[in-house]
């Protein structure tokens, strides 16, 4: 495939867009993101957090833990760090335990004919903020402050708007692109993948998580080569 076709530099973007690493499960993490794009927008702490969540996004993030919340779980969880999460230090982790016991957080469940749909609204005083997500983790298609509308992109079903078009994409020209892509394009997001991967998997075998898959494959198989690939590949 030649780097004119227009094809070369949509399968480098796809790449990029679908290799972009979040910290721990996406759907929490998307909602930590509205909740903080919405203070930044509101301009303070919130004295009430109203979350409106599609059923898709309820049942994900019900059960899973929010990262850097101590092992928090939940919806009131993850709106509740309202900042970066990869950077949130212990007395950040201490305030934020202390808003959800001070601060009502009200989760309610929204149909607007979608799969993935986050609404954040934050109240202040007399201030309000509302921000919405829809189709996809970072795609911020409306933002509200005091009613005033600063943005608002129209959610047409389930379109991932801003997107690179995948209707591009197909085994004959995906085929093509793998063996005839110049590594330097891509080199940087497969590195980070390869980094963030070895990463996890050591800390799999390392700790105690769910069913310890690759130790047990370790323990019935022994250490060669093959097993330990498989146990990486499972922990």
């Amino acid at each position: 495939m030649e780097k004119s076709d227009i094809r070369y530099q949509a399968y480098v973007s796809i790449l990029e867009e679908e290799l972009k690493p979040a910290m721990g499960c996406t759907e929490p993490i998307a909602i930590a993101y509205c909740a903080a794009v919405a203070r930044e927008v509101l301009g303070g702490l919130p004295e009430k957090v109203k979350v409106g969540a599609s059923g898709s996004m309820i049942k994900n993030v019900k059960s899973v833990i929010v990262p850097n919340t101590d092992h928090l779980k939940g919806i009131p969880a993850a709106a509740a760090e309202l900042e970066v999460i990869a950077s949130v230090t212990k007395e950040q982790i201490t305030a934020m335990k202390e808003f959800l016991q001070t601060t009502p957080v009200e989760v309610e469940h929204i149909d607007n004919g979608i799969t993935f749909d986050i609404i954040v609204t934050l109240t202040r005083g007399t201030d309000t903020s509302m921000v919405r997500i829809a189709n996809y983790h970072t795609n911020v298609v409306h933002i509200e402050k005091n009613g005033e509308v600063i943005r608002d992109i129209p959610v047409n079903g389930e379109e991932e708007e801003g997107l690179t078009d995948r209707s591009l994409l197909d085994m004959e020209h995906i085929w093509d692109f793998i063996h005839t892509v110049d590594v330097n394009d891509i080199r940087e997001v497969l590195e980070r993948q390869k980094t963030y991967n070895m990463a996890i998997a050591r800390e799999g075998m390392r700790g105690k998580y769910g069913s310890n898959i690759g130790a047990l494959l370790l323990d019935m198989n022994g250490n060669d080569v093959r097993t330990r690939a498989r146990a990486m590949a499972a922990a």
